[in-house]
């Protein structure tokens, strides 16, 4: 099957375009920036250049393609707004789709999207949702709630270098799931005919909370945590604020996206019968504890095999100024 992958470059595309061409699809990659996107070249994937918001360049990138996985949406720091690029990219995307008789669409949602209308990345999301359902296309649509990856930068990075972990709110309970796995579901979709005309859950096998997870980066480091707490009244301060100047609405949006995250209310959903539709094993999806205790290992792992290369003089400078990978 020839696939376009749009949002190739980001932390979940990428992860499809890997899984599909491992799995021998041919795959085609929407970007804005040819450089950018060179590794996915490299992997033996078809670069086109395009942007959902520009309907125009959505023709030729579509033409053979049999099917199209939709991961893409909108970054704090990107200078269009989520609704240029989550509304009106995905209706400019889901329309050409249908005029290029694309057989398959499968698109990325937010779990529990419908339940939070007053913040706009989620009731956008629904708004495609409905969308997609009512234009005609064998549409396939995926909710997950977050990302193992983010952990990293949120809570690794910095327990690992003394800096402070900052909790908001209530922090609601989260069913991370690996990139990797969420992946394998998209792909999986392709050439199950179960899937077509459904929405599913896509989550982790439990919730965690942020002091769990916390916990958990403690025992695995070493280390002790310096933990911030930031009042879910500052963060819709903040919000307000953001909201006053146009180069930050994005911000804004994203952090009325994080008062869901930061409400208490539990992030979560029964995977068994999605298992079984998709027929993938459980026991192959990645847990949090051994994503986490991977990183750690590899991570301290280079750590010690660099400090035994060096003089002490050097040590002494390395462990002022660290920095760690992520994943």
């Amino acid at each position: 099957m020839k696939l376009l992958v749009i949002g190739a470059t980001g932390t979940l595309g990428r992860q499809i375009v890997r899984r599909a061409l491992d799995e021998g699809h041919e795959v085609r990659c929407l970007v804005r920036s040819f450089k950018k996107a060179a590794f996915l070249k490299e992997w033996g994937a078809e670069l086109a250049p395009g942007d959902l918001c520009r309907a125009d360049t959505l023709t030729q990138a579509l033409v053979g393609i049999d099917a199209v996985i939709d991961a893409a949406t909108t970054r704090a720091t990107d200078s269009a707004s989520i609704r240029e690029v989550d509304w009106d990219g995905k209706v400019n995307l889901i329309q050409a789709a249908k005029a290029a008789n694309v057989q398959r669409f499968i698109f990325f949602s937010i779990l529990d999207a419908e339940k939070y209308p007053n913040v706009p990345l989620m009731n956008i999301k629904h708004c495609v949702e409905l969308f997609l359902a009512e234009s005609g296309l064998n549409y396939t649509i995926l909710r997950p709630c977050g990302f193992m990856q983010g952990l990293i930068g949120q809570y690794a990075i910095p327990i690992l270098e003394n800096q402070a972990v900052w909790v908001m709110g209530e922090t609601a309970p989260t069913a991370y799931m690996d990139t990797q796995d969420i992946a394998r579901f998209a792909v999986r979709a392709l050439s199950v005919p179960e899937t077509e005309r459904q929405t599913f859950p896509v989550v982790g096998s439990r919730a965690w909370g942020a002091y769990e997870i916390i916990r958990l980066c403690e025992r695995l480091s070493g280390k002790t945590a310096k933990v911030s707490r930031m009042p879910l009244g500052l963060l819709r301060a903040m919000r307000r604020v953001t909201r006053f100047f146009q180069w930050t609405w994005n911000v804004s949006e994203r952090l009325a996206f994080a008062e869901v995250a930061a409400g208490g209310k539990p992030l979560s959903a029964p995977m068994e019968a999605v298992y079984q539709v998709f027929g993938i094993d459980p026991a192959e999806t990645t847990t949090l504890e051994a994503y986490l205790q991977e990183y750690f290992g590899r991570i301290l792992k280079k750590l010690k095999e660099l400090e035994a290369q060096m003089p002490k003089a050097k040590k002494k400078q390395m462990n002022k100024e660290r920095t760690y990978p992520r994943f």
